[in-house]
């Protein structure tokens, strides 16, 4: 390397002026500076571990995340999505001491149909709160692959204003996983946003489908976003999900378009008299808004205020949030049970044999699950009992397992 800088390629001209296009540099061994430039600067010294991150205890996390450190909040929340046992153990330690500090932002679900423009309408309506002084952090449920879904890392790069600002926090979804799992991820990092002082939580599905439901399941007010031409598009929109909205927003509502999404505000308005209001005491309805434009927001988050005054003076507020505390505790006994069954030693051992007698019409399904919830529960008695009375109980559990 070092003899390399001395020598000249043949295709560099004799007597070549300062302003040849191409030029050999020295390599790395040539830097006599031991700054080594805006590479790692243990390379100087040879200690590469000299500048790894420091590991944070629950106090760090705790500390750096009340007082809006955003990167000690990024760290928090990567810590959540952690599949590691330790880590999950730690970031519930850290989620428990900042409870006392969330639960006061509004948070608003945001949902729509391909091409509705999301990511423009988030980004505007988030550059409008955070002028009107408020602290916005961006958050996604996305049940799916982020490489084959489509995720909110696309539009981190879309929201370019959005993102750059100091109020403002945008967090990708965790990628992959079952939506029990991802939803459960979402809701605890959305409280650690709420303990760093975001005072306002936009929630965007991603995926498709479930998902939808899961968001109005972690959040106040939920809007959805569609386009114009409603003849057409009151086909590709489940009634499902027009049952969740507390708000239907037309946007592209601008231009020559905005004659057509006057009339599907109308053909949306007359669908809503036939579906049941998503939330007790407040009449959902259609509005317009042009996100390139920036017009139609600040109705849009009068309405959303409205709202949250109506819903907490009649106490449908809190009712929501209390129900979503116990939906959400019950939806991870669920989760935990399910687990816990089919990763248990016997039920694994017996399952091939119990699933081909299905099939083979030997045992009904019915009979099936009594026999492998029977086996279940006794591995489990006898894995209690095993450390209080004989070592021998091992040998019991590996007949069950053996013999049917």
């Amino acid at each position: 390397m070092a003899g390399y800088t001395n020598s000249k390629p043949e295709w560099v001209p004799e007597g070549e002026s300062a302003g040849f296009t191409t030029s050999v540099m020295s390599g790395i061994e040539g830097i006599k500076d031991t700054t080594v430039g805006n590479l790692n600067p243990g390379l100087a010294t040879g200690k590469v571990g000299a500048t790894r991150r420091k590991i944070l205890t629950v106090d760090d996390y705790v500390k750096g995340v009340i007082e809006g450190n955003r990167g000690i909040l990024s760290r928090a929340i990567t810590l959540i999505e952690s599949n590691n046992p330790a880590h999950f153990s730690k970031a519930q330690r850290v989620l428990q001491a900042l409870l006392p500090y969330t639960g006061k932002a509004l948070r608003i679900g945001i949902t729509g149909v391909p091409g509705a423009g999301k990511s423009t309408t988030i980004e505007a309506f988030g550059n409008m709160l955070c002028d009107l002084g408020h602290r916005v952090a961006v958050l996604a449920v996305d049940p799916t692959s982020s490489v084959t879904g489509g995720s909110i890392l696309g539009d981190k790069t879309r929201m370019g204003t959005f993102s750059r600002r100091q109020e403002a926090f945008i967090r990708p979804s965790p990628a992959g996983g079952t939506l029990g799992g991802v939803a459960r991820k979402s809701r605890e990092t959305m409280l650690m946003c709420e303990a760093a002082g975001y005072d306002i939580i936009l929630i965007e599905t991603v995926g498709v489908g479930q998902s939808e439901t899961t968001v109005r399941s972690m959040v106040d007010f939920f809007m959805l976003i569609v386009l114009t031409g409603a003849g057409d598009d009151l086909q590709g929109i489940k009634k499902g999900i027009m049952e969740l909205a507390d708000a239907i927003v037309i946007n592209k509502a601008d231009g020559d378009n905005l004659l057509k999404a006057k009339v599907a505000r109308g053909e949306y308005e007359r669908m809503i008299e036939y579906i049941r209001p998503a939330t007790e005491g407040w009449a959902t309805h259609a509005y317009l808004a042009s996100a390139i434009k920036n017009t139609g927001l600040k109705e849009l988050w009068e309405v959303i205020r409205a709202f949250e005054k109506v819903t907490k003076e009649s106490g449908v507020f809190k009712q929501r949030r209390d129900s979503q505390l116990l939906d959400w505790m019950h939806s991870m006994i669920d989760e935990h049970l399910h687990a816990l069954f089919f990763n248990d030693n016997v039920v694994l051992g017996r399952m091939p044999e119990i699933r081909q007698a299905v099939l083979d019409g030997i045992i009904s399904p019915t009979q099936a699950v009594t026999e492998l919830i029977t086996m279940f529960d006794i591995n489990k008695a006898i894995s209690r009992q095993s450390d209080v009375l004989h070592p021998s109980l091992s040998r019991v559990q590996e007949v069950l397992v053996n013999n049917p």
